[in-house]
C-alpha cells in the first residue's frame, strides 16, 4: 500500500498541532499510550515531542522526554492510516534517540507496549525484554491482611507537603527506571483516591497512592524504605487501603508489579491477591550502546 514512501518532515510539536494531534490520538487504531498518571497531550512542552509532517498534515507523533532525568519512557506513539506505521516509528525514533543522546548519553528509553505491533517495532529498533509487570487482584470476600495493634508508626493521609519526603522514600525503593520525579508524584496525589503516609517521630517510612476504578480502587504505588522494609509498614499500608476502599463499597482492588519483584508478590499475595494472569512486557534502550 506504501510502496512510495511519503516525504515525511520531522519536527517538534507545537501548541499550534494540539487539535490535530488530539484527533490522531483519539480516532486513529495504531496508537501506544503509557499507563501514565498524565495524558498523552499532558507532555507538551517537554522534549522530545516530535510530530511527523507532510503538506503540512500531521501524520504521526511520538514523546518519550526524560522524567526522571536518566530515563525516557515512550509515553505516545500514534500513527495515520495515511503512512506506513515502519516508516513514521522509524523517522520519529530517529530523531528521538538523537536527541536524547545529544543530552544525555546514557538515558534509558522504556516501554510497556500493550500490541503487538508495537511491540515489533521495538524489537526491530534494538530493545530488549528485559522484564513483564504483572496484574493482581484483592476482592470483596478475601480475608484483609492483619496488623499488630500498638506498631511504633502511624497511618495518616498525605498531605502536600509530605510530597519532598515521599519522592525520598520513592527514589530509595526502587530502582532508576521505576523512580517517579516530585511532579509526577505531584500529579498523582491530586488524582489519588486514597493517599496515605507511614510515619514515625515526625519521619515518613513509606507510602501508597491509590486510584479509583468502576469496580473499585487500583494500588498505584507503595512503596517502603529499604532499611525499614520487612517491619510490617507496607503491609499496615496496605491493610488501612483496604479499609478505605470497603468503606466506599470496592467490589476489587487491583495492583501490579514486576514478574521478579518478589517481596511485592509475597507481600501482596499474603494480603489475599491473586494474580489475574494479566501479563505486559517491559522494553528498554540503553542510548548509550548504539552504534
Amino acid at each position: 500500500m506504501f510502496a512510495n514512501p511519503r516525504q515525511l518532515t520531522v519536527r517538534p510539536m507545537a501548541d499550534k498541532d494540539l487539535q490535530r494531534l488530539a484527533s490522531l490520538i483519539h480516532y486513529e487504531a495504531h496508537v501506544h499510550r503509557h499507563l501514565d498518571w498524565r495524558a498523552p497531550l499532558d507532555w507538551v512542552g517537554y522534549h522530545p515531542y516530535l510530530v511527523a509532517v507532510h503538506n503540512g498534515d500531521i501524520l504521526a507523533a511520538l514523546a518519550c522526554p526524560p522524567d526522571p532525568p536518566g530515563v525516557a519512557w515512550i509515553r505516545l506513539f500514534a500513527v495515520s492510516s495515511d503512512v506506513s506505521i515502519r516508516q513514521a516509528w522509524e523517522e520519529l525514533w530517529r530523531a528521538a534517540c538523537d536527541q536524547i543522546c545529544d543530552t544525555d548519553g546514557h538515558t534509558i528509553i522504556a516501554a510497556i507496549p500493550l500490541h503487538n505491533w508495537f511491540r515489533t517495532l521495538l524489537e526491530k529498533s534494538g530493545f530488549t525484554r528485559t522484564h513483564n509487570v504483572v496484574v493482581l487482584s484483592w476482592k470483596r470476600a478475601s480475608p484483609r491482611p492483619l496488623v499488630r495493634r500498638s506498631p511504633p508508626w502511624i497511618i495518616r493521609p498525605m498531605q502536600i507537603a509530605d510530597l519532598d519526603a515521599v519522592e525520598d522514600v520513592d527514589g530509595s525503593a526502587f530502582s532508576l527506571v521505576w523512580q517517579n520525579s516530585l511532579s509526577s508524584l505531584e500529579v498523582a496525589y491530586r488524582q489519588a483516591a486514597v493517599a496515605t503516609v507511614a510515619e514515625e517521630a515526625g519521619e515518613i517510612l513509606g507510602y501508597q497512592i491509590s486510584t479509583a476504578t468502576p469496580m473499585g480502587g487500583h494500588l498505584a504505588r507503595l512503596a517502603v524504605r529499604p532499611q525499614h522494609q520487612g517491619l510490617g509498614i507496607g503491609y499496615a499500608l496496605l491493610n488501612d487501603l483496604l479499609v478505605q476502599f470497603e468503606r466506599r463499597g470496592a467490589h476489587s482492588v487491583t495492583v501490579n508489579t514486576q514478574h521478579d519483584n518478589l517481596t511485592s508478590l509475597a507481600l501482596y499475595l499474603k494480603a489475599g491477591f491473586t494474580r489475574t494472569g494479566e501479563e505486559y512486557p517491559v522494553y528498554q534502550y540503553l542510548t548509550n550502546t548504539r552504534i
